[in-house]
């Protein structure tokens, strides 16, 4: 493994917290890259909170990470949008965090003629915006999609995410959506660019083979795959493609 890495970034559920609660390790890894000054983000598919609720929701349990630390499939999105078609429009199914994310590099939200329809995590999808949108791509709109996850967990179970809802779109529409998030490498070179950082090094953390791994190979990272998320060690062996480095936690990253 490259002993220059100069940068970190990781997925946060699986790595960091399962649930509500911090996996060993998680704070003291925190501390070490502030105090290191090392440069890094903590990556996130989900986009319906805004970096300040994630900020908020994890010093709650003992997580000190600055806000400006936190990336979202929903900033990856409205960067990408910005770099395609400055102060565009959208038709969001979505909350806060993807309707911020937006506003803030110039874009309108509209259901009228928009330039975009976008699809991100909610908890109330409703019929009526979901023939909404389905009109709209239909009528020419471009179809984006936060990211791929088609469930996601809940305290009584499974719901759908936002792969469920975008699918629902396509086969209505015969139109595939164009998804930002992980495994697109697209979120990991915005991500890098953020914090300035550079592939060559830059190492990614992650508990999921087909979303973190994946990606971070693919942008030509390092890798580390934990074991407390939804990846065991025997599960690796299925793949045709490995981690740099694989650890119990993420307590044993820095170690």
């Amino acid at each position: 493994m490259n002993t220059e890495i100069k940068s970190y970034l990781s997925d946060m559920d699986g790595v960091l917290v399962r649930g509500n609660i911090p996996i060993p390790g998680a704070a003291q890894f925190i501390e070490q890259l502030v105090a290191a000054g090392h440069p890094f983000l903590i990556l996130t598919n989900n986009s319906m909170y805004t970096q300040r609720d994630l900020q908020l929701r994890l010093s709650q349990i003992g997580l000190p990470v600055p806000a400006e630390h936190i990336y979202t499939s929903a900033l990856a999105t409205a960067q990408f949008l910005h770099s395609q078609r400055p102060g565009g429009t959208a038709y969001v199914i979505g909350e806060a965090g993807l309707t911020t994310a937006l506003h803030e590099v110039g874009y309108l939200l509209t259901d009228h003629n928009p330039d975009y329809v976008v699809v991100g995590e909610t908890t109330a999808y409703s019929f009526e915006h979901i023939t909404r949108a389905v009109r709209l791509v239909a009528g020419g709109a471009r179809f984006i999609a936060t990211n791929r996850d088609v469930n996601g967990p809940s305290s009584t179970g499974i719901v759908p995410a936002t792969g469920a809802i975008a699918a629902l779109i396509a086969t209505a529409t015969g139109i595939q959506p164009y998804f930002i998030g992980k495994p697109n490498p697209l979120m990991m070179r915005t991500a890098l660019n953020t914090i300035d950082a550079h592939s060559e090094s830059s190492l990614m953390i992650g508990d999921n083979m087909e979303t973190d791994i994946i990606a971070g190979m693919e942008s030509g990272m390092e890798t580390v795959l934990v074991l407390t998320g939804v990846t065991q060690r025997a599960d690796v062996e299925r793949y045709s493609f490995r981690p740099t480095r694989i650890v119990d936690s993420i307590a044993d990253v820095l170690a």
